[in-house]
């Protein structure tokens, strides 16, 4: 049973997975990051002619990792995105909701509230291992006017019933 525990992991290990890219090196060529990791959910355009691949495991997952790639096709940064750091960069006011899927790529969820008028992106991630969720209002002109953490209670006693 354990050599069989072993073996299907070493066949996952070898799998195009997002989790592939937490060890991309810089000057790694775009090829091989998709050989590694798969197709990127989305591929943007960066200002300095380079490209953004985008890898997320939102909707259920709690990461999202970036690629940027230089004009050449080479790695110049790869990195988990959903962290409490990245999200504090959000700048109410200022950053649309372009700007917020172009650094952290699609939310979880978009939902509503009745006391806001706009969408709410709703990101999951993980602090410390403790599952939270990480929310954006976003106004019909797409600004961010507010964001902010908050607790993904699972298994709460509401859960049970």
């Amino acid at each position: 049973m354990r050599s069989l525990i072993l073996a299907a992991g070493l066949v996952l290990a070898g799998c195009a997975h997002p989790w592939n890219i937490a060890d991309v090196a810089p000057g790694t060529p775009r090829d091989l990051v998709i050989a590694r990791a798969g197709q990127p959910v989305r591929v943007l355009p960066l200002a300095d002619g380079g490209q953004r691949l985008q890898y997320t495991l939102q909707p259920l997952g709690r990461y999202a990792f970036i690629v940027d790639l230089d004009p050449a096709g080479r790695v110049t940064s790869a990195r988990q995105v959903l962290t409490e750091t990245n999200f504090q960069r959000i700048e109410p006011g200022r950053w649309t909701r372009g700007d917020v899927e172009r650094e952290f790529g699609p939310p979880a969820l978009v939902d509503h509230v009745t006391s806001f008028q706009g969408d709410v992106l709703t990101y999951r991630w993980a602090e410390r291992n403790e599952p939270m969720f990480y929310w954006v209002y976003v106004d019909p002109g797409g600004v961010v006017q507010r964001a902010h953490p908050g607790m993904e209670f699972i298994n709460s006693p509401q859960d049970r019933d």
